[in-house]
């Protein structure tokens, strides 16, 4: 029997292969605008992901979730999450990427749960807004920095939910934003990802499959 109850994955980059962000403004150009806001020093990064919203205005949400679905999934993935379910262990998207999306990857994959940003619709079209999950606006206690959703808060939140503690939580992310959850979970995995998360999580994978060990 595993000793970890939950295990909670981010979406961009880990389970799927691409940033979905990065692959609405290839398709829709505005890579430019969004290379601006990203490496925009002056703004906090939840205050990055409210203006990045702005750049979809007008969109079919419909259409975007049609090029969402077309981003490839990690090798392995799918694997993996059969193992986990098989283990009964509960699993969890954590993402500042929309809520709808990670839904709907939620539903293909059957994990049980999906935190993200709400990107608000009016009868499918996006109106620009963005109601950040991070509502408090708790600063990452690495680095000091506001995201939009604060992973370790919702890590903190299933761990009193379930009622179990965090070394029962496995976190497995590749960027910043992850580093909170990586740092808080019993065991913090750091995927593909650059030296600065690498240096916070126990250990680093290249592959998906490598997860089953630890289960």
């Amino acid at each position: 029997m595993s000793k970890f109850k939950l295990i909670l994955f981010d979406m961009d980059g880990t389970l799927l292969k691409e940033r979905s962000i990065f692959i609405f403004a290839q398709k829709k150009d505005f890579m430019d605008d969004l290379k601006k806001l990203i490496y925009d020093s002056d703004k906090e990064f939840y205050q990055k992901s409210i203006e990045i919203a702005k750049s979809l205005k007008g969109m079919d949400s419909k259409e975007l979730l049609e090029i969402f679905r077309e981003i490839p999934l990690n090798k392995h993935v799918q694997q993996v999450i059969h193992e986990i379910k098989k283990k009964d262990i509960k699993t969890a998207i954590v993402t500042d990427s929309y809520q709808f999306l990670a839904d709907d990857l939620k539903d293909r994959l059957a994990i049980d749960y999906a935190f993200a940003n709400n990107l608000i619709l009016d009868e499918g079209i996006v109106t620009g807004e963005l109601i950040i999950h991070n509502k408090e606006l708790k600063r990452e206690f690495i680095g000091n920095k506001i995201y939009s959703i604060c992973k370790s808060c919702v890590l903190k939140q299933l761990c009193e939910q379930f009622n179990i503690s965090t070394d029962e939580v496995m976190a497995v992310g590749d960027g910043k934003v992850d580093i909170c959850m990586i740092k808080k979970a019993g065991l913090g995995i750091a995927f593909n990802a650059p030296e600065e998360v690498q240096k916070h999580a126990d250990i680093s994978i290249d592959d998906m499959s490598m997860i089953l060990n630890y289960i």
